[in-house]
């Protein structure tokens, strides 16, 4: 019997890390490990329930290396099953612990979707990492469903590479500390079935 197409069935869940002290200053973080500050684990502790009530079936969790993720599945209550290098934040190169507007004020307008990350990750790299992310947790999802642990840009590329769109598109799809995303099917489309979807102690 082929999987289902209804909410309950052929699921993958994204779930970011939890707030840090660096993304509460809006510091650009790809590489640097840094620890979830006390919001951020309350937020890993709420998400928990919040996502057992999903009932997802017997879920792969694969989680990026970075600390504050691996913190954030635990907390959560997550089992991890594969810690997994392709689940790392964009790779921002020279702008790693900058903020936006002090990136803008040597190149007016940038944002890490519209312009190159000088020796860091380009769109075109991301792309290439999205993809295969996406084809492995497809593969698991005829006898399981799929919980993605890791961050804010890259998890916004994934779901625009889901709903077959350029990774350029993430900048459509807001994704706050602590809380997860649902993809899915309809009637055999890949669609997003809930989004950025926050618990109490988000914010």
């Amino acid at each position: 019997m082929p999987p289902s197409d209804s909410p309950r069935g052929r699921r993958i869940v994204l779930l970011r890390h939890g707030e840090t002290e660096w993304a509460r200053w809006g510091k650009h973080t790809g590489r640097t490990d840094v620890h979830l500050t006390e919001l951020g684990e309350s937020q890993a502790r709420q998400v928990g329930p919040a996502m057992d009530a999903l009932a997802l079936r017997d879920p792969l969790v694969i989680v990026s290396p970075r600390q504050r993720a691996q913190e954030t599945a635990e907390l959560a209550g997550l089992k991890i099953q594969r810690t997994w290098d392709a689940l790392a934040e964009w790779d921002y190169g020279i702008y790693e612990g900058m903020t936006t507007p002090e990136i803008r004020q040597q190149v007016p307008d940038w944002t890490v979707w519209t312009h190159p990350c000088p020796r860091g990750e380009q769109a075109e790299q991301v792309h290439t990492r999205c993809d295969l992310v996406l084809s492995v947790a497809h593969s698991q999802l005829v006898d399981r469903d799929v919980i993605l642990v890791g961050h804010g840009h890259f998890s916004r590329a994934l779901i625009a590479r889901w709903a077959e769109l350029p990774v350029s598109e993430g900048r459509r799809f807001a994704m706050s500390p602590g809380a997860y995303s649902v993809l899915g099917f309809e009637h055999g489309a890949q669609q997003v079935i809930s989004h950025n979807v926050t618990t109490e102690g988000a914010r």
